[in-house]
C-alpha cells in the first residue's frame, strides 16, 4: 500500500500504522481503536503524567474537563463524538480517557498559557509548548507547477501516531496523520485536492473554559471539507477556546492557499509572498488580533525556524527547484541545530521539555500524493501513502 520516494540508506520508516476506516463514524472509531490500542494507552499515561506535572491538573480535574468537551462535542458535531465511543470500545478504554486525548490541545495550551503568564510576571521559568514548522508553495513558482504544503510535527517523541484513510462510495479519500486515539485528522489531505498543515499557538486570551468545538474537531472538519471556501469557514465561523494557526490549500479548478491565524476571538489571513510562505509558532503581528504571547521557550526557536524556512523557500522559488524531493530536503535543514527546521532535542532544556520532530508530511496537492515520514526526516525516509 506505499511506496518509497527515497533511495537514500536510511533506518527503515518508524512504525505509523495506516489504518482504512469503513465510512461509518462508529465503525472507524472501533477500527482505530483495535489497530492502535497500545499507542493509545502509551498516550495516556504520557498526557496524564504532563496534566499533573506540567500542566498542575489532577486526574480528577484532567477528566472532568474532557467530560464537559465530550458533551460539546456531541451537541455540535455527533459523528465525531460517535467515532469517539467507537475508540473507546475498539481499544477497551474509558470513554472518559478518550474524551481527555480530543479535547488535550485545549486542555494542554489553556494551562501552559496561564502558567506562562503568570511566571512572565514573576521572571519564574515557563513551559515550552513544543514547536511546528509549516509551509505552502503555489504554482507559479514550484518547479513542476504543483500545489505544495508540508510540515514537520515536533511534539514529544514518546507520543505514538496513526495514519488514518477513508474512501467512501462516492469517490471522495482522504488521509491524515494523527495521535492514536484522537479521532480527527490533524495534518492531511483529501481527494479534492484539499490539505490542511498546523501550528500550535500560544495567547493570553487562551481558556478551555470557553467549550467552544475544540482544535482536533475543526481539523478533522477541515479535512472532510469540499471546497476551501467551506475549509476556511470551520476556521473563522465560531470562536475558539485556544489559539492555533490553520494553513489550507486547494487544487480543484484553479490552486489557492489561505492562511490563518486564529486567536479566541480574532482570525487574520497572510498571504504568500512571492508563490511561498511559511509559518512556525508565533503570531506574525499578535497586535492585529489583540493578543499578547507568552512564549516561554526560547524564542529564537519559532522566529529562527520561520525565517530561514522562509529564505529557503525564496531562494528555491527564485531557481524554481522546488518539487517534491527538493522540499524534503528543506524539511531536513539543520541550520540552528537543534532548534532548525529539523528538530532535535535541546540539552539546555530540562529532560521533559525536549521535543523534535517526530512526524514529517508533504503534500502535493496537484498530483494527490500525500508523503509522511514517520520519525525525524533526516533519519527517516518519506513513504507515499496513496489517499485510496
Amino acid at each position: 500500500m506505499s511506496s518509497e520516494v527515497e533511495a537514500r540508506k536510511q533506518p527503515s520508516m518508524s512504525a505509523l500504522p495506516i489504518v482504512d476506516l469503513p465510512g461509518d463514524p462508529y465503525a472507524d472509531g472501533v477500527a482505530h481503536g483495535r489497530a492502535a490500542g497500545d499507542g493509545i494507552t502509551q498516550n495516556l499515561r504520557i498526557y496524564y503524567d504532563r496534566f499533573q506535572r506540567e500542566a498542575k491538573l489532577t486526574l480528577a480535574q484532567t477528566r472532568e474537563r474532557g467530560r464537559m468537551y465530550h458533551t460539546v462535542i456531541e451537541r455540535l458535531e455527533p459523528a465525531y463524538a460517535r467515532a469517539m465511543e467507537g475508540v473507546s470500545e475498539g481499544a477497551r478504554v474509558s470513554l472518559d480517557d478518550i474524551a481527555v486525548l480530543n479535547a488535550r490541545y485545549e486542555i494542554l495550551y489553556s494551562q501552559y498559557s496561564s502558567i506562562n503568564q503568570a511566571a512572565a510576571q514573576t521572571a519564574r521559568h515557563g513551559i515550552p509548548a513544543g514547536g511546528c514548522t509549516a509551509f505552502a508553495v503555489t504554482p507559479d513558482v514550484s518547479a513542476d507547477g504543483h500545489l505544495y504544503l508540508g510540515q514537520n510535527w515536533d511534539w514529544f517523541p514518546e507520543v505514538r501516531g496513526i495514519v488514518l484513510r477513508v474512501a467512501n462510495p462516492d469517490g471522495f479519500a482522504m488521509a491524515a496523520f494523527t495521535e492514536a486515539g484522537i479521532v480527527g485528522g490533524k495534518i492531511g489531505m483529501n481527494s479534492l485536492g484539499l490539505g490542511l498543515v498546523i501550528n500550535g499557538l500560544l495567547s493570553n486570551r487562551d481558556d478551555w473554559s470557553r467549550l467552544y468545538t475544540p482544535f482536533h474537531v475543526r481539523t478533522w472538519r477541515i479535512l472532510h471539507s469540499r471546497t476551501l471556501r467551506d475549509a476556511v469557514r470551520v476556521v473563522t465561523d465560531e470562536l475558539r477556546s485556544c489559539s492555533a494557526n490553520f494553513l489550507i490549500g486547494q487544487t480543484n479548478g484553479s490552486a489557492e492557499v489561505v492562511n490563518i491565524e486564529a486567536a479566541p476571538e480574532a482570525t487574520c489571513s497572510i498571504a504568500a509572498e512571492g508563490g511561498v510562505l511559511a509559518h512556525a509558532n508565533h503570531f506574525v503581528d499578535p497586535q492585529r488580533l489583540s493578543v499578547w504571547q507568552p512564549l516561554a521557550e526560547e524564542k529564537t526557536s519559532t522566529y529562527q525556524r520561520a525565517a530561514r524556512m522562509h529564505r529557503m523557500l525564496a531562494d528555491g522559488a527564485a531557481r524554481r527547484s522546488l518539487d517534491a524531493p527538493a522540499l524534503m530536503e528543506l524539511l531536513r535543514d539543520h541550520d540552528g541545530h537543534p532548534d532548525s527546521v529539523c528538530r532535535h532535542p535541546n540539552p539546555h532544556l530540562p529532560e521533559e521539555e525536549r521535543v523534535e520532530s517526530v512526524v514529517s508530511v508533504l503534500e502535493d496537492l496537484t498530483a494527490g500524493r500525500f508523503y509522511v515520514a514517520g520519525g525525524t526526516p533526516c533519519t527517516t525516509p518519506f513513504t507515499e501513502i496513496p489517499l485510496r
